[in-house]
């Protein structure tokens, strides 16, 4: 079977041929058992990374740039037995790759418009996609998995053309398909997806593609390169960059960076023979260091992603709403036992800290709503973490029409020798990493042979199975849903964090003190987490666990035990503890993954609004307010712990003292210590309007009040009274 494209740049027809056979899955690295692994057994610690950044006389390839694809850099690099080194302005992949839609694709919308348009381009573009999107399944098998993708259908024509774009997509993966694809009739497609809409729907079509976990990925790339050799660093700037001028050409070169250890301040210099800028977003930001007169090739696009319960989808089926009401593609995936929704793609400014937008939050609801059941009740109070991730589309500078958006990636060499890589998928990280070494050593004549990164397995891939996690709970006596969450985040280096887990006291689990009672992380992951270069308490809750990712309030919650486990073995200062504790994830929480949002939700508006007729005759307003009176008996006009512990202790209900302050914590707007009327009527009402889900003092306070009526007042006879 073969296809007919027009390539544009040589103005001819290509014929390629879509179904190869393939002979193996995926070749393996032969020589991966040759590679040198000088930290195999224990990583180097960052103060000895830093060490090694300043005492190295030169390196051969400098990669600026701690994301997925600086990462991919720097582990190709050291594969190829070049002398590397990483820095990280922030912490590594605390940018673009830590707030993807968590899929590993070849774009199922690109080969449609390949097919529409004839465009070999965007054809190639796919099949290298689908080519990486096997690999990376292989060589991180305990982060990653196939996961099936239902298109809902609800015309008639539709079925046959989906199906025939989607057949496509599996025939260009040839060898690599996951699984084929297959069509669902009616009753299927809602026995498989009972929230999908039932109203006019015809059936549907299930494809597959990855779904990973993309920061603990990131990492993962980028502790392999460190095991590899590589010298890496997070919170390391570069201040300038450093040039030297070439004897033959009597040219300005790039030779290195000034950089500057953003935690102690310390400056130094890294010399290199070649510089890598894989700064993402940031792209033009090393550019114009290079040269001030580079004209700005990166544009933009902000994401905005949204967490909403897991019962809003299947434990192991996606969602793709191919055409949404102004366009764009939305998908609504599974991932960590709760449910993923986006993505927009609207122009933005380039920031360190996206902020997710409240209008396009409610849009996505919006398009989730067009494809439930009315049954399903879409709320905005459901939305437990937002986030905003900037992809950064590029210009070719290269090119004559640098207006013109690149589709895919662009490598560029400037005068100087500084080699940039940008744009691009985050599934296509390793080939854009090979095909950037490829130019620097061409450029810069390093040396060192062909890629190797082909197969290569990822940090905690090596020892990993499937069962590994029965392992785990037989060994050390972990729960088994945090065995399964180990398992699935460190693959074999999960028996060194069970290791280091401290004795519970109970008859079960054993070992393994969650953070939160929720979610499955561990006090001892936090200890690990440091071993992985983590610096501060953001670096635990965003991308060593995903705890900020997936409930922001869980997060806030866990932050005291984190900082306190921090602080001890980081010997942090009382300063550095509450900068941990407070300004840092206040930023991170509330503005960036959407707890502000969240909250607004409660002071958007100082009027009470409940329903309309019931207002008028004050009868919710009146029960409201009973409600409170019964915690509040002193007539104080607001209610603390005390009070709430008070009632409990009434209905033999006992409960944490610092899980109260927690629970209260959270309608307490003006943070005074205290809830007052107005505040817990703003609460009910933000409840009532779907604004608010599961809050804790509202069904605490319901369930109280209805346990004292249940009671009602104490017989004579009971209280030892009558004759």
């Amino acid at each position: 079977l073969f296809l007919s494209f027009y390539n544009a740049s040589t103005k001819t027809n290509v014929t390629v041929p879509v179904l190869h056979v393939v002979q193996a899955r995926l070749a393996y690295v032969a020589a991966e058992g040759e590679l040198k692994q000088p930290f195999k057994d224990e990583l180097p610690t960052r103060q000895a990374q830093l060490s090694t950044l300043q005492d190295t006389e030169e390196f051969d390839v400098l990669v600026v740039g701690g994301g997925a694809t600086g990462s991919g850099c720097a582990l190709d690099a050291v594969t190829r037995n070049l002398k590397t080194a990483l820095v990280e302005r922030n912490d590594f992949s605390s940018g673009t790759s830590s707030r993807s839609t968590k899929l590993i694709h070849g774009g199922v919308r690109y080969l449609q418009k390949a097919i529409m348009k004839l465009d070999y381009e965007q054809y190639m573009m796919v099949k290298e996609a689908l080519h990486e999107r096997s690999n990376l399944l292989d060589i991180a098998p305990h982060l990653s998995a196939p996961l099936p993708i239902m298109l809902p259908v609800y015309k008639w024509w539709q079925l046959p053309y989906y199906w025939a774009g989607i057949k496509m997509y599996d025939l260009v993966a040839g060898g690599q398909c996951l699984k084929s694809s297959y069509v669902l009739s009616k009753n299927k497609a809602l026995e498989l997806f009972p929230m999908l809409k039932k109203d006019k729907l015809v059936g549907a079509i299930v494809y597959y593609d990855g779904q990973h976990n993309d920061a603990r990925m990131n990492l993962a790339i980028a502790l392999t390169a460190a095991r590899h050799g590589a010298a890496i660093a997070n919170y390391t700037e570069v201040v300038h960059l450093l040039k030297k001028t070439d004897a033959g050409t009597g040219k300005e070169k790039v030779c290195g960076a000034r950089c500057r250890d953003v935690i102690t301040g310390n400056e130094f210099d890294v010399r290199a023979k070649c510089v890598i800028n894989a700064t993402g977003p940031f792209t033009d930001s090393l550019r114009k260091m290079d040269d001030g007169k580079n004209t700005n090739i990166c544009q933009p696009s902000a994401g905005v992603h949204i967490v909403i319960p897991g019962y809003y989808s299947p434990d192991n089926m996606g969602l793709l709403d191919p055409a949404t009401s102004d366009g764009r593609v939305i998908f609504f995936l599974p991932w960590e036992k709760m449910t993923i929704a986006g993505t927009t793609d609207t122009p933005t400014d380039i920031t360190a800290h996206p902020i997710p937008r409240e209008e396009d939050i409610n849009f996505i609801l919006n398009e989730v709503r067009n494809y439930l059941s009315p049954d399903v009740e879409v709320r905005r109070g459901d939305v437990l973490a937002a986030w905003s991730g900037i992809r950064p589309l590029v210009t070719d500078p290269n090119s004559k029409d640098t207006q013109s958006i690149c589709r895919n990636h662009i490598v560029n060499v400037s005068d100087s020798g500084l080699v940039t890589i940008a744009g691009g998928k985050w599934t296509t990280y390793r080939s854009m990493a090979e095909e950037t070494l490829d130019a620097a050593v061409a450029a810069h004549r390093l040396g060192g042979g062909p890629s190797k990164t082909v197969g290569l397995v990822l940090e905690g891939g090596q020892d990993w199975s499937p069962t590994l996690y029965i392992r785990l709970v037989q060994d050390y006596g972990l729960e088994n849903e945090v065995a399964q969450h180990l398992a699935a985040t460190y693959g074999g280096k999960a028996f060194d964090v069970a290791k280091m887990a401290r004795v519970t006291g109970k008859r079960w689990p054993i070992v393994g003190n969650r953070l939160v009672s929720e979610f499955p992380y561990i006090e001892s992951e936090v200890r690990y987490a440091v071993k992985e270069y983590a610096c501060t308490a953001i670096d635990v809750i965003a991308r060593r666990t995903r705890l900020g990712f997936l409930n922001v309030q869980a997060a806030d919650e866990a932050l005291p035990r984190i900082v306190d486990i921090m602080g001890k073995m980081l010997d942090w200062s009382d300063k550095k503890r509450t900068c941990n504790f407070s300004s840092l994830p206040w930023f991170f929480l509330y503005l960036e993954m959407g707890y502000r949002s969240r909250s607004e939700q409660l002071t958007g508006t100082t009027e009470i609004t409940l329903d309309t007729q019931e207002v008028a005759n004050s009868v919710l307003i009146d029960r409201y307010t009973n409600r409170f009176h019964k915690f509040d008996k002193d007539s104080k006009g607001f209610i603390t712990t005390v009070d709430v512990q008070r009632v409990l202790q009434n209905i033999s209900v006992q409960i944490d003292e610092n899980a109260l302050h927690e629970i209260l914590n959270e309608v307490d707007l003006n943070k005074n210590g205290q809830v007052e009327l107005n505040e817990f009527l703003q609460l009910m009402s933000a409840v009532k309007k779907g604004q608010v889900s599961d809050s804790r003092l509202a069904i605490l306070m319901k369930t109280a009040e209805e346990s004292l009526d249940l009671r009602g007042p104490v017989t004579v006879d009971r209280s030892g009274g009558g004759v």
